[in-house]
């Protein structure tokens, strides 16, 4: 099938952390491999969606180019091995396939944290390289249009997309909810091991700005700081950045770190403090909650607030994918009726001239006043012969059933075949 909408994807769920970061790709890589794509292959729209969990293509061809494509994604990634990653990659040839994993992925059907929204800006953005690279066109154009009015449904008419449903989501949307009524919160965060580093990075999508980092081992605080815009502490420093702290979140686990009732007793009077122990064992002194003006959370109170999250996202599935399931259905009656546009627009002009050869016979014995009226008549005449096959030809497309109407009419007027 010429013009088929086609992608190949490597995602969390089928390679390794090692091989997902051996194939990220950055905003410029991205569209530096949608050049090569345009330049070297007979593929005439694309888009390249990379995020921490996936690198992916989509595209429309007339032939199968996935291997061509993993080959340009090797070279744009200064490596020749291909063969090492193809294994990974799976491959979606049939437009139905393609089309259904490109809803699921952009309303986060796919993603880690189920229902996780920041992926579908990421795919507005590949959307925006893609157009500027001249590589959407109309099918692309109308299919993230409809995906993203899908997600407006779910966003306003289902719980797919309420409270936070990881630890990292839950733990910034605790610390958002007790500070909201401190102006420019400082939040320290203790250990940048993967939970540390993963609400560090979660802080980076927070509208809290001002946090501090911590990590034993000094070069990586200061290596996240710089990726996340983040201030960065000596280890040293850790009680003057405490004590100076609206929030301490703690992720090292209390058998190599711990922060003690008498050393935030030390501290003076507290207006207000509070801790969150994202560790295990525990870092944070349960007892300190005593101290006037200090709140404790713990892994438990985070967990709570991930899973009620989760259960109400999970619950929301079928109902998502009932929105999916009828927007994937319009979009592929728009198919349908694109298939068939050429083949009316060919019948429409050739009655068109036969009207305009038949009025010019006859037109010329006519006065101004009369050619008017004749040119109104025969044009009506010919617009309600139109419309009664017209209309049950994209009836038939509804019902998927075009193509022995099509066939007819093609043969009825000589009209040149339109492949479906």
């Amino acid at each position: 099938m010429p013009n088929q909408f086609r992608a190949i994807s490597l995602s969390y769920k089928n390679a390794p952390i090692a091989i997902r970061e051996m194939v990220a790709l950055n905003e410029m890589a991205c569209k530096n491999l949608l050049q090569k794509i345009k330049e070297y292959t007979p593929v005439s729209e694309a888009l390249v969606l990379s995020t921490c969990n996936r690198t992916e293509v989509y595209y429309t061809a007339d032939q199968e180019v996935a291997q061509d494509i993993i080959k340009l994604l090797a070279i744009e990634k200064g490596f020749i091995a291909a063969k090492e990653i193809e294994p990974y990659f799976t491959r979606l040839p049939e437009p139905d396939q393609a089309i259904q994993h490109l809803f699921h992925v952009a309303l986060g059907l796919e993603s880690q944290v189920i229902g996780d929204f920041q992926i579908l800006n990421q795919v507005k953005n590949a959307y925006q390289w893609s157009a500027d690279a001249e590589m959407a066109g109309p099918f692309l154009h109308r299919l993230l249009h409809t995906i993203f009015f899908t997600n407006k449904r779910v966003t306003n008419e289902t719980t797919f997309r309420d409270g936070a449903a990881s630890v990292a989501y839950a733990t910034v949307e605790l610390v958002e909810e007790i500070t909201q009524f401190i102006k420019n919160p400082r939040v320290l965060l203790i250990g940048l091991g993967e939970m540390g580093a993963n609400v560090c990075l979660n802080f980076k999508k927070s509208k809290i700005n001002n946090l501090v980092i911590a990590n034993r081992t000094p070069q990586k605080a200061i290596e996240l700081a710089e990726r996340t815009q983040f201030e960065a502490v000596a280890w040293e420093d850790l009680p003057a950045a405490i004590s100076t702290a609206d929030v301490v979140i703690s992720s090292v686990p209390g058998d190599c770190f711990y922060i003690s009732q008498k050393e935030v007793g030390s501290l003076g009077p507290i207006r207000h403090k509070y801790f969150v122990d994202l560790s295990m064992p525990r870092s944070v002194d349960d007892t300190i909650a005593t101290i006037p003006g200090v709140e404790v959370y713990n892994i438990d109170t985070i967990n709570n607030r991930a899973t009620e999250a989760l259960t109400k996202r999970l619950a929301a599935i079928p109902q998502v994918q009932a929105m999916v399931a009828e927007a994937q259905q319009e979009f592929k009656n728009w198919r349908r009726e694109t298939a068939i546009s050429p083949a009316i627009q060919q019948f429409k002009n050739q009655l068109e001239q036969i009207r305009q050869q038949e009025v010019a016979r006859y037109v010329k014995k006519l006065n101004s006043d009369e050619q008017q009226l004749v040119e109104a008549i025969t044009q009506n005449i010919l617009n309600k012969i139109v419309k009664l096959p017209v209309l049950e030809l994209k009836a038939a497309c509804q019902r998927g059933e075009s193509d022995a109407l099509l066939s007819g009419l093609t043969a009825l007027f000589g009209l040149e075949k339109q492949e479906a």
